[in-house]
């Protein structure tokens, strides 16, 4: 049997040659795609405000600056006004964090007591302070590696975030010219199919982080406030702020923020302990089945295991800034398979299945049904 061999073609040679290419490329410039991915995340939030703002007859770049403006100097007095006492209530809360593990490693040992467990050497080893502490040192110093190792450390994480305002500040001042410019790369008819797509994508992705940043800081709000009131007031604020900015990051940013707040409730004696417990469990609750669906579920529109695993590998690539990054791009990125694929192929079924003929049974006849007695074809529908 003779085998035909394939040889490399001029073409094929250079498609290789191009792909490494592009691929050493874009890990060289990996920072400023990461800038650009929080750039179209912010201008995605952002661009609900400024449209409102051009409805009220502003110019479209006035009314960047303007929203801008406004935000900058909002996060700024919030800053001055509540940054001092977090400021404060975190350096106490670290100087003490030695004594607040050593109140519950005491408490899991009088529990293991009193259920008649006797090898309190496994509880000691399991809640060694030092092991302990330099586990959270390894960890939180991992996460930050990860975050700022695309953007050469924290000197480099604060330019390259004033760089992805001003270009967000960019992408929504000339969006329609931007987008057209970009559509235009491919050819017909998908030139139009995917500037059909870019509205929804934004309106997916925006919808994400508007409804994050309502639901955390509706919720620091209202753990600050329960736990001034259940006698954590000493902390209170640090641990509503640590929650709120925890709870960024779905699933797990929850659990995070109330972390602390138990281990610091310790002291206060168990029935304070459950009390604060109780506190989280309820706000978890109404975070699930109330202010997610609410603000973030009906605009996401992705299967809470997808979001799950968009939160986990962006934490694995880009730590922190994964966490909070990726989960939009995944439902902007579902938005571009429901509309340019999932949706044509279920017309696509739909409408081969309504063409074809039935019988009597309605069941499509076979090629074979479709001949009569006479050998004579069926017409079709």
């Amino acid at each position: 049997m003779s085998q035909k061999h394939r040889s490399l073609t001029i073409s094929d040679l250079l498609l290789i040659v191009t792909t490494g290419f592009v691929v050493v490329l874009m890990w060289q410039l990996r920072s400023l795609l990461v800038t650009l991915m929080v750039a179209v995340v912010l201008a995605a939030a952002i661009a609900p405000i400024v449209n409102a703002a051009e409805r009220l007859r502003l110019p479209r770049w006035l009314g960047v600056i303007v929203v801008y403006i406004s935000l900058i100097a909002g996060l700024i007095g919030a800053g001055l006004i509540i940054g001092p006492s977090v400021s404060e209530q975190t350096q106490r809360l670290v100087s003490r964090l030695p004594t607040y593990l050593d109140n519950l490693r005491t408490a899991a040992e009088n529990l293991a007591v009193r259920m008649g467990i006797t090898q309190i050497e496994s509880i000691d080893q399991f809640f060694d302070i030092q092991a302990l502490t330099n586990w959270l040192f390894r960890s939180s110093q991992q996460l930050l590696i990860r975050s700022f190792g695309f953007t050469r450390g924290i000197l480099g994480g604060v330019v390259n975030l004033i760089l992805a305002l001003v270009i967000s500040g960019y992408m929504v001042a000339g969006s329609e010219n931007l987008v057209r410019g970009l559509v235009q790369l491919f050819p017909q008819p998908w030139e139009e199919r995917l500037a059909a797509q870019v509205v929804p994508i934004s309106r997916r992705m925006g919808g994400y982080i508007q409804g994050r940043v309502v639901v955390s800081a509706i919720l620091g709000i209202v753990i600050t406030l329960g736990l001034s009131i259940l006698g954590l007031s000493e902390f209170a604020l640090a641990l509503g702020v640590i929650a709120g900015f925890t709870n960024l990051i779905p699933f797990v940013g929850p659990i995070l923020g109330a972390i602390p707040a138990l281990i610091v409730a310790i002291p206060q004696g168990g029935l304070t302990f459950l009390w604060v417990l109780l506190l989280f469990v309820i706000i978890q609750n109404l975070e699930s089945y109330v202010l997610d669906p609410l603000l973030v579920g009906s605009s996401v529109r992705v299967h809470p295991l997808y979001q799950l695993l968009a939160v986990l590998g962006g934490t694995q690539v880009l730590g922190i800034i994964g966490a909070v990054i990726v989960p939009p791009w995944v439902a902007g990125v579902a938005v571009l398979l429901e509309n340019l694929y999932l949706r044509p192929k279920l017309l696509a079924e739909q409408t081969t299945i309504y063409d074809m003929p039935i019988n009597s049974d309605n069941q499509p006849l076979s090629d074979s049904s479709k001949l009569s007695a006479g050998g004579a074809k069926l017409p079709e529908n």
